[in-house]
């Protein structure tokens, strides 16, 4: 009976502890909490003249990435090359690849 006696008086020692602790710790909340509870330091707020800019650069961005200016009319496209052009290109670019074919038996 004398270890079980031990043990009560050691868990009643270890509950005293803890109930300061816990003491200590409402204590610290109590003195800090109110400055946390309103939100502090990190609670800024916002003009609605501030976020009307912010949701106007936002339209701007996306208009941009779709493809149109802020008038709304569509921005110029890239030019495409025209079919002349292919024809001269390709013209040249088998012309370059005949002479390497033929360098290539040649040797």
């Amino acid at each position: 009976m004398t270890k079980m006696g031990n043990v009560v008086q050691f868990l009643k020692l270890e509950h005293i502890r803890l109930t300061k602790q816990i003491e200590g710790i409402s204590a610290a909340l109590a003195a800090f909490g109110e400055s946390y509870e309103s939100g502090g330091a990190g609670s800024r707020k916002m003009s609605a003249a501030g976020r009307a800019k912010i949701a106007a650069a936002q339209r701007a961005r996306w208009a941009k990435a779709r493809g149109e200016t802020t008038s709304g009319s569509p921005v110029r496209k890239k030019r495409i090359m025209s079919a002349a052009g292919r024809k001269k290109i390709a013209a040249a670019q088998r012309a370059r690849w005949a002479k390497v074919k033929t360098a290539k038996k040649s040797t």
